[in-house]
């Protein structure tokens, strides 16, 4: 799998230009003073707004949300700089540290890695929410926002596109078989099945685990948070684990 630019790139340059506009505007009545909001539930690492207590948006903060490290790439690509203000939401750590690579401050992680976490984590007066999205993206996230009354745009970012339709044979077989997204089990159900008895389908999340069930995959192994490390850690401990407690050593 690899990644390629949307169809029409000018739609993801207008919805920055949009969000920018919102995030400059007024946001907090000066006369009557800010006021008090949920605070957003998860871990958060950024100084608190003007006028909020810590751990608190301020009422109709904007929100950046992304879902993944290639979202944070290409919105950094394209705006150099986050407008004051905005705050942003990342679904893992993996995603936070792109985020933070990108010289973003990363307001709030979830402490549930997915996109239902996050859409749960998010302030209820959050006000405008990007999200930034593969074009193959599931609706998870923004169905929840919407449930919970949350105005939310979303705009295709970047698209996933496979680099072939040839089967891919391995001889010998693969001890295992990282899968990272739905779109890359949807890949490997597609062009290396059957996979052999002893090759392992290790998923990095729970959400990919049901995508690569439903594509039709067995799942041997799934990562305890959504990162590579995590992901790598539960491979290394199925194939080599301890004899005495099952685990690695």
């Amino acid at each position: 799998m690899t990644d390629a630019p949307p169809a029409d790139p000018a739609d993801l340059d207008a919805a920055l230009v949009r969000f920018a506009d919102a995030a400059l505007a007024p946001s907090v009545d000066h006369a009557s003073g800010p006021s008090v909001v949920d605070a957003p539930a998860g871990r958060h690492d950024a100084p608190p707004a003007v006028g909020t207590r810590p751990g608190e948006a301020g009422s109709g903060a904007p929100w950046l949300v992304v879902t993944s490290a290639t979202a944070v790439r290409v919105v950094a690509g394209r705006v150099p700089r986050l407008p004051a203000g905005v705050r942003v939401a990342c679904v893992g750590d993996a995603t936070a540290r792109a985020a933070r690579q990108a010289g973003w401050p990363v307001d709030l992680v979830p402490d549930e890695e997915s996109a239902a976490g996050l859409a749960a984590a998010l302030p209820t007066d959050a006000a405008p929410v990007l999200f930034p999205r593969s074009e193959i993206a599931a609706t998870t996230l923004v169905d929840a926002l919407r449930a919970r009354g949350i105005a939310v745009s979303e705009v295709v970012a970047y698209r996933t596109v496979g680099t072939g339709h040839d089967p891919i044979v391995l001889d010998p077989p693969p001890d295992a078989v990282l899968v990272t997204s739905g779109s890359v089990a949807r890949q490997v159900a597609a062009r290396m099945t059957p996979l052999d008895p002893s090759t392992h389908v290790a998923c990095i999340g729970p959400s990919t685990a049901d995508a690569a069930r439903a594509a039709g995959l067995p799942v041997h192994v799934v990562a305890a948070a959504r990162s590579a490390e995590a992901l790598l850690d539960a491979v290394v401990e199925t194939l080599h684990p301890n004899p005495r407690t099952g685990r690695s050593s």
